[in-house]
C-alpha cells in the first residue's frame, strides 16, 4: 500500500539562526506541522545571503521552484546578525524572493528590535521563540 504524502502549507522555508538547539527544535516542529516540505538551515546572515545568491546565480530558471516561501531569521547571530540580513536582503533585486514572507523568531525581549525590524521592511511578521504550531498555522 503506498503511503499519501502529507499536504504542506509551503513547498519550502529558511531557518537563519546560530543556535543548534533552536535549530533543532525548530525543524521538528516545522515537520511535525506539515508546514513545510524542505528545510534549509544556515547558522548565520552571511552564509544564508551567500545560499540564496548561489540559487539566484546558479538556478535562475528554477529559482521560482527552490526559493523559500518563509524565511525565519534570529536577530542575535555573529557575523551578521538578522538587522543585518535584512537590510541585505532587501538590496537582492528578485521578484521571486521578494515575495518571501520574511519572520523574524527571536528572543528579544526588547520593543526597540521590534521597531528595528519594521524601519527596515514593514511587512516583517515578529515572533518570540520558541516557535509553536499555532505560530504556524497563523502564518
Amino acid at each position: 500500500m503506498k503511503i499519501k504524502e502529507p499536504k504542506y502549507k509551503y513547498k519550502q522555508v529558511m531557518i537563519v539562526d546560530d543556535n543548534e538547539l533552536d535549530n533543532f527544535i525548530n525543524t521538528k516542529i516545522i515537520e511535525s506541522s506539515h508546514f513545510s516540505k524542505k528545510i534549509y538551515l544556515n547558522t548565520n546572515g552571511k552564509s544564508a545571503l551567500e545560499f540564496l545568491s548561489n540559487l539566484i546565480t546558479t538556478m535562475e530558471d528554477d529559482f521560482k521552484t527552490i526559493c523559500p516561501d518563509v524565511i525565519f531569521i534570529d536577530l542575535n547571530m555573529p557575523i551578521l546578525d538578522g538587522f543585518q540580513f535584512l537590510e541585505s536582503l532587501g538590496k537582492i533585486n528578485n521578484k521571486t524572493l521578494n515575495k518571501s514572507k520574511l519572520v523574524v523568531l527571536t528572543s528579544s525581549a526588547h520593543p526597540e528590535d521590534s521597531r528595528k525590524t519594521k524601519k527596515i521592511n514593514k511587512d516583517v511578521i515578529y515572533l518570540s521563540k520558541p516557535l509553536t504550531s499555532e505560530m504556524l498555522n497563523s502564518l
